[in-house]
């Protein structure tokens, strides 16, 4: 397919996302411009583009949600059209417009598309009309919280109340209990607001164990549409996805058939153009309409993988103008594909979003196989100002079984240092004896809790040996030019009892000639081998193991197998772990205070609500530590506050007596 119409793109996106549009952008021909904030200057999709303009500070709302800025970006660059991407405005129907209105080619579908969907009570009422089944709801514009709470009661609780525009799990609450309405009305709103700059908000009724099942749309302006198979993306954690799979197991032909046919009439019934996905509840055999996003997707991959085409550049050539080069019957969907989103953040605290610079990232060998879509490498900063994605590990084989064990390999061998990771959570996932068996329900990790969080015990004191034995080695080596000056002195051939220095780990050794005997809760260890580039290959009582090492001024890195550990090391700077009484209203990452929640000089409770903060995209709620008094806030709504920084004071109930 020609085209010749487009020569210059710019992507209106960042990080991951831009990256992978410039990859197929590049390969058809076509110039690329990046723009980016402050906070991206040296990020990896500046340096991949051709071009790069600034476009504002770090806050996406100074930056990446401005379309002013992008369109007079492209209007200087002269590029001839713009891929969103996905997030910030690809589904913004005024961008699209004012692409328009500038002769600009908008790589998406048309305004009017984005409106019908944009609104998922607009939605419901075209989906109402196209025959396709919905979930009882409240879908109006009225939104008094009184009157939304009697529709509450009318559908029956549990409901789900969601925003009507945005998607990523923001701007949506579960209520069981009618008490709980109004709070989870007004955080609902909160974040609608700031994610989207529209609180409106819609009532469904809770579908109890449901799956998530989505089709992949793609339609042209000759009227043509096709669907190119499904993908499940049941396992999510506070409605955000987790791992992805094409095609959806265990879904009949005639299933599949009727979910495809169904998402073509959504597509048809609002004029699509593009790529589209339309989401639906899958309950047995009966499906109902969730909503359709008027957008590439983030787990896009997958279907690219079991179908063979690149959807970006089908997106390029339908915006130019271009029919689809398919029709239905040619799509064959060929083997099974999994996709894992690998985030900054720590699942052992609640996957809390982390920050920081990425001090060594280690991925696994790409293929046929194995796919790594990211936007960063090492030495690079995951900002706290933006979604805490770092990657995500695609893979494919011919069946389900091997793909998933394909996933686990991959996982196994995707190493990062600097910050905490959801690596090994999502390894226990693709290694989870019910999800082998096929997708859960949605509810499946959050009803799993903290069985997902458990570590592998044998993984675990193979990585306190391998740090030993790095620690070791490196004392060894490197002699007085070391991380740890103050135990240099030790020699290779002496008798003594070594203490290994970490925090909260018991360790000792002693040389041999070839190494170190390492004792772990009395029982000793005997290790050998080297380290070479940060990859460690040490013998632990004869047998191998490989790892990955980092090593910073007090602490070390160990990545092994899907295990991610950092050792502490003591020194002179190092403060005890004993938790302080304010911890709990310390900030747990760099956010903004969204709200006040008690009024100062307020009795409260250990546990009370005291102070929401905003984050990554995410509200947290920030609890009292003890009874007491709420003496003060240490900043005011609207402030941006440092992770650890203390958010409020709760005086003790024996002061406040006095």
């Amino acid at each position: 397919m020609s085209t010749q119409s487009l020569q210059k793109i710019l992507i209106a996106n960042r990080g991951e996302i831009a990256c992978r549009v410039m990859r197929t952008a590049k390969q058809m021909g076509l110039t690329t411009v990046a723009v980016y904030s402050d906070a991206d200057k040296n990020s990896q999709h500046v340096k991949l583009a051709d071009e790069a303009y600034h476009i504002g500070a770090a806050p996406s709302k100074d930056s990446y949600l401005v379309a002013d800025k992008i369109i007079q970006v492209a209007l200087d660059a002269g590029a001839d059209c713009i891929h969103p991407g996905y997030g910030f405005l690809s589904e913004n129907s005024e961008f699209a417009k004012a692409c328009e209105a500038n002769n600009i080619a908008f790589i998406g579908p048309p305004a009017s598309s984005i409106e019908a969907m944009g609104s998922k009570t607009r939605a419901k009422e075209i989906m109402a009309a196209a025959n396709v089944p919905l979930v009882p709801g409240y879908y109006g514009d009225k939104q008094d919280p009184a009157f939304l709470q009697a529709e509450a009661e009318k559908i029956g609780y549990p409901v789900l109340i969601k925003a009507a525009f945005g998607g990523g799990g923001k701007g949506m609450r579960v209520v069981e209990h009618a008490k709980d309405f109004i709070s989870a009305l007004q955080g609902a709103q909160r974040e609608a607001i700031a994610g989207f700059g529209n609180d409106l908000v819609l009532l469904e009724r809770y579908v109890n164990k449901p799956r998530h099942v989505e089709v992949q749309v793609f339609a042209d302006n000759h009227g043509n549409c096709v669907y190119l198979g499904d993908r499940d993306c049941s396992l999510q954690r506070r409605h955000q996805k987790v791992i992805e799979e094409a095609p959806a197991p265990g879904l009949s032909d005639e299933l599949r058939k009727e979910m495809g046919e169904a998402a073509v009439r959504c597509a048809l019934a609002i004029n699509y153009r593009g790529a589209g996905t339309v989401e639906f509840l899958l309950c047995g055999d009966e499906f109902f309409f969730m909503e359709m996003n008027t957008r590439l997707q983030v787990e896009h991959p997958v279907t690219e993988m079991v179908t063979g085409v690149d959807l970006v550049n089908w997106q390029i050539n339908v915006a130019a103008g271009n029919p689809l080069p398919m029709q239905q019957s040619d799509i064959q969907l060929q083997g099974h594909s999994f996709e894992a989103r690998i985030y900054a953040e720590d699942p052992s605290n609640d996957f809390i979003p982390c920050s920081g610079t990425i001090n060594g990232l280690y991925i696994p060998v790409q293929s046929e196989y194995v796919r790594i879509d990211t936007g960063i490498m090492q030495g690079d900063e995951i900002s706290p100002f933006y979604d805490p994605m770092i990657a995500k590990l695609i893979v494919h084989d011919d069946s389900r079984e091997q793909a998933l064990a394909r996933l686990s390999t991959a996982l196994e061998q995707f190493h990062l240092a600097g910050f905490s990771c959801n690596v090994s959570f999502l390894h226990t996932l693709a290694n989870h004896a019910t999800f082998k068996q096929g997708a859960p329900d949605t509810h499946f990790i959050e009803e799993q809790g903290d069985a997902l969080l458990k570590i592998d015990q044998q993984h675990a004191v193979s990585s306190r040996i391998i740090a030993a034995f790095s620690y070791l080695t490196g004392l060894n080596r490197q002699g007085t030019q070391n991380a740890w000056d103050s135990l240099a002195g030790f020699k290779l051939n002496a008798e003594a009892t070594i203490k290994v220095p970490f925090v909260d780990n018991a360790i000792t050794a002693t040389a041999h000639q070839a190494g170190y005997t390492v004792r772990i809760d009395e029982v000793d260890y005997t290790t050998s081998g080297s380290i070479d580039n940060n990859l460690c290959s040490v013998f632990i009582n004869g047998n191998k193991h490989i790892a990955h090492v980092v090593t910073a001024d007090n602490s070390i890195t160990v990545m092994y197998k899907a295990l991610q550990t950092t050792f502490d090391i003591f020194d002179k700077h190092y403060i005890s772990d004993h938790e302080s009484d304010a911890l709990p209203l310390a900030a747990p990452l760099n956010g903004t205070v969204v709200k006040h929640l008690i009024d100062v000089g307020s009795t409260i409770t250990k546990g009370d609500a005291v102070v929401i903060i905003e984050a990554m995209k995410m509200e947290y709620t920030l609890t009292a530590p003890h009874d007491g008094v709420l003496q003060s806030y240490c900043f005011a709504e609207g402030a941006l506050v440092s992770h650890g920084a203390l958010l409020a004071i709760v005086s003790d109930e024996s002061a406040a007596d006095e």
